[in-house]
């Protein structure tokens, strides 16, 4: 089942196996979530999926993969990941446009939800300016959620910078999955767009992809701990 929201998909950015399953035993039963992306499941395909559930069957996953292709070949990958392994989410880039998110939506199997990539969180507006696009960053954000959001899909994949206008937008039963958080004082490595797990959960964020300043700590079980229990301070501060 999907948990209350919002919660914590700890990225599991390695190629590691050994590494993955590890974070998965140790971090999964604390954040409640997992998620793998490109570098692990290039790394070690299928099998390396299945080895990570079974290392915490309990955590709900989210496969990081983000489609892009034309929509019968995008429809047949969500089609085989759900099939396989039943994830909380995957998701395909906005860009692909509304008849491949359609299509990829209608490919859903089990209690998977699809979102939508607006803009990676590793761009700012002097990379973006690079895209030839007339839009600001903001803009093309809020345009692509606009179109996930038109086409039926369960959320989108922003920044922390964007959760306010998106939820203004798209109202408040569309999820926002939000990596680029780095708690105070942690690094932000290649990341530009970038915020606090509190900050964002007061903005309005869904769900918190977080990986480095977890995964990268002495104790990576003792970094989620305290990671979540600010989460929950917080949640509970807002709402008294």
């Amino acid at each position: 089942m999907i948990r209350d929201n919002p919660f914590v998909f700890c990225a599991l950015d390695t190629d590691n196996l050994a590494e993955a399953q590890k974070w998965a035993k140790e971090i999964g039963p604390i954040t409640g979530g997992l998620k793998l992306g490109l570098e692990f499941v290039n790394s070690h395909g299928p099998q390396g999926i299945e080895a990570v559930q079974n290392a915490c069957p309990s955590a709900e996953l989210f496969i990081d993969l983000k489609f892009h292709d034309i929509p019968n070949t995008v429809a047949r990958a969500v089609r085989t990941i759900c099939r396989n392994f039943d994830p909380a989410y995957l998701n395909v880039h906005a860009a692909g446009g509304p008849a491949m998110m359609r299509t990829a939506k209608e490919a859903l199997e089990g209690h998977a939800r699809l979102l939508g990539v607006t803009i990676l969180t590793s761009m700012d507006e002097e990379e973006f300016a690079h895209m030839a696009c007339k839009n600001s960053l903001t803009e093309h954000v809020l345009h692509l959620a606009a179109l996930t959001h038109k086409t039926g899909l369960n959320g989108v994949v922003c920044s922390a910078h964007e959760i306010q206008p998106i939820r203004e937008l798209c109202g408040p039963n569309f999820v926002l999955m939000v990596p680029g958080i780095r708690p105070k004082d942690a690094s932000t490595a290649d990341q530009k767009r970038v915020m606090t797990p509190e900050q964002a959960m007061q903005n309005g964020a869904t769900h918190l992809v977080i990986g480095r300043p977890i995964t990268g700590a002495k104790d990576p079980a003792s970094a989620a701990e305290r990671i979540m229990e600010d989460i929950q301070k917080n949640r509970h501060h807002k709402g008294s």
